[in-house]
């Protein structure tokens, strides 16, 4: 299929807020498929582009999964309490290099080779955000040190080795529910590396 991009005209950009990171609220012209131009406004959060890893062991069958509070989800209606995949926001660094400080700070395993598998946008109604997913593959003596995140940024991380099949299910049963995990889980089971 080939790509089409949009074409648009900004009007107006304001900054509604810029406290953790910068919400803004957009006026613009989009051309619609039948040619006619339509005016809209979209607010606009920006947090920056983040990367995602899934730790593997293939003769194990594990995986390396981290359950930390998250206060979205929690006002949202859920107990606070996520199953995720390593992750972090880049920070002025390359995705590769991030996710590989993230890993280990997260999780307490250094890997030296990760493998990207794709890009994705999470939330693209409304979130800027760009996430660079890898995969790992760990052995029992990569681990350098507890994980549990750093504890000066709010992170009180706990590090989680399940079988892929557990991690199936948690997705089937709803106790996985974070989108980042679940599509890096579906991942390797569809791919066969597990």
């Amino acid at each position: 299929m080939p790509s089409k991009h949009a074409e648009v005209r900004i009007i107006d950009e304001h900054t509604l807020s810029d406290d953790w990171y910068t919400l803004k609220k957009y006026t613009f012209d989009l051309q619609r498929q039948n040619g006619e131009w339509q005016q809209q406004n979209r607010e606009v959060y920006d947090r920056g582009n983040g990367t995602t890893i899934l730790l593997y062991n293939r003769q194990r069958r594990t995986v390396i999964l981290t359950r930390q509070f998250r206060f979205p989800v929690y006002v949202n209606g859920h107990d606070g309490m996520l199953i995720e995949t390593a992750a972090g926001l880049l920070d002025k660094m390359d995705p590769e290099s991030r996710i590989k400080a993230e890993a280990e700070e997260e999780t307490g395993f250094s890997v030296s080779h990760v493998e990207k598998v794709f890009e994705a946008y999470m939330s693209p109604g409304s979130v800027t955000e760009k996430l660079y997913f890898y995969i790992a593959e760990y052995q029992p003596g990569d681990r350098i040190s507890a994980g549990g995140g750093i504890e000066a940024e709010g992170e009180d991380i706990e590090v989680l080795e399940i079988t892929l099949d557990e991690a199936l299910a948690a997705i089937a049963s709803g106790l996985i529910v974070d989108g980042k995990t679940i599509m890096l889980l579906y991942h390797v089971a569809l791919k066969g590396i597990l």
